[in-house]
């Protein structure tokens, strides 16, 4: 079977980076307290969705990772195997 194995690691390592990226700021969700002020209220708005676009993000970097990875088991190394035409005799 062939694997370019520099992008099999690659892509390995994008999956491994956006999982704990992922993790980690999935677990720093901003909270609000009670009698928050109307500017606070805001900022929490902003801030929960400045994460929420972070967790995005990683998730592509997963999703990039993944396509790498599943690529690199198709992928053909260059100076390979060179085909050769067959020509057919004239009859």
């Amino acid at each position: 079977m062939l694997v370019d194995k520099r992008m099999l690691a690659g892509g390995i390592a994008l999956l491994g980076t956006g999982m704990i990226l992922v993790t980690m700021i999935g677990g720093m969700l901003p909270v609000g307290h009670e009698g928050m002020t109307v500017d606070e209220i805001a900022d929490l708005r902003i801030a929960q969705q400045e994460n929420k676009d972070y967790v995005n993000l990683s998730g592509i970097l997963i999703a990039v990772g993944f396509l790498l990875a599943l690529i690199s088991f198709g992928a053909r190394r260059r100076g390979g195997a060179k085909r050769e035409e067959k020509k057919q005799a004239k009859v």
